[in-house]
């Protein structure tokens, strides 16, 4: 039992730095991974030597509530000692299919537990058990509580952990039965890990404003319009503007350049499209001025972990780094560092706010 639950927690806490994914009202889920059953209240003696696999299809009406079938293949063994004290090894291998009833607890969180309930039905195939009674090959059902964790990738993807006790409708998926437990009810537990494609999504969740606003950021900061205001309502009173380069690269400080309108992919250090016009201004502005050297700093908003957010900050810096070079931009030139989710700017629990604390920033090294 002590090996099961520290299994369970190992499970529970793998994806613990993931980032976190956009939660819609309404979506459809196709899962797939690997499973550890185990016997659990049996009349034999549980081995470790067991294996399996699941496929599902998930319907989630609501951020709390989703409806899910799944098949399995479980592979289970265990031993028992015969009239004469041989010891016999026996083999039980379950096709299962199952209807649960999901609530997730915390739908907005980037780590979503959930607890789940359903019934379902199994074929079971025993070797080495019993050959009189019961029967090697019999159809049976079973009933099913559990909980799980959902680790949020991104829109599209998330691992799944999860821990489930099953009830059969007799005392004979074991191989093996005494008269004392004609009327018993064997038990199984499944420990399993996989992962669920998001393949058709609804409208984003009111109900998780963060989530929504991370995944409309990026939609927002196409509008230069809309930017050029919000960087006029934020940036410091102080602000030199013989330096300002057109309406999209401003100084915010004597060495320090801000480029609005240079975006990634969600969650990623992918350019966006309309990343590039800025980026083609800052290699003329650099070009004109070659004595010039400058450091990309890197910035992210709030969302995730201080620890994600450094790696990320520190790739995007990277990526215009190497668009820079790409286009006659000499590499000693330009150094570039990371600073994460520190030192915002504006708001992080608005829209606005955070679009303006994901930015780039040039600092002018003399």
């Amino acid at each position: 039992m002590k090996k099961i639950l520290i299994t369970i927690a190992i499970m529970l806490t793998v994806g613990m730095g993931v980032s976190q994914g956009q939660t819609v009202t309404d979506s459809w889920a196709f899962g797939f991974g690997f499973s550890y059953p185990r016997f659990s209240s049996v009349n034999v003696t549980s081995l470790n030597s067991n294996y399996g696999g699941y496929l599902s299809l998930q319907r989630n009406f609501s951020e709390h509530v989703g409806l899910r079938l799944k098949g399995s293949y479980l592979h289970i063994e265990g031993q028992w000692n015969d009239p004469v004290y041989n010891q016999i090894t026996e083999k039980t291998s379950l096709l299962t299919g199952d209807l649960d009833l999901l609530y997730y607890l915390v739908p907005c969180a980037p780590v979503s537990p959930y607890i789940y309930a359903g019934v379902g039905g199994n074929y079971k195939t025993i070797s080495n058990g019993q050959t009189v009674y019961p029967d090697d090959n019999k159809f049976g059902s079973h009933l099913t509580v559990g909980t799980g964790a959902e680790f949020k990738l991104n829109p599209s993807w998330s691992i799944v952990t999860e821990f489930g006790y099953h009830w059969t409708n007799n005392s004979e998926l074991d191989g093996t039965i005494v008269p004392t437990e004609l009327n018993g009810r064997d038990t199984y537990l499944v420990l399993s890990a996989g992962f669920n494609l998001f393949f058709d999504q609804g409208k984003p969740s009111e109900q998780c404003e963060p989530c929504q606003g991370v995944a409309q950021d990026n939609r927002d900061m196409t509008d230069y319009n809309r930017i050029d205001e919000m960087i006029k309502n934020h940036i410091p009173k102080e602000v030199i503007k013989e330096v300002v380069v057109e309406k999209t690269i401003y100084a915010v400080s004597e060495d320090r350049l801000v480029l609005v309108g240079v975006n990634f992919a969600f969650d990623k250090s992918e350019l966006l499209p309309e990343s590039y016009t800025v980026l083609d201004k800052s290699v003329r502005l650099l070009k004109d001025n070659p004595n010039v050297n400058i450091e990309i700093e890197g910035y992210t908003d709030y969302i995730d972990t201080k620890e994600y957010n450094q790696i990320l900050s520190e790739e995007r810096a990277q990526t215009v780094k190497n668009y820079l070079v790409a286009n006659g931009i000499a590499e000693n030139r330009i150094s570039t560092i990371g600073y994460g989710k520190s030192n915002p700017i504006a708001d992080n629990t608005t829209e606005e706010g955070r679009a303006l604390n994901r930015r780039i920033v040039f600092r002018i090294i003399k």
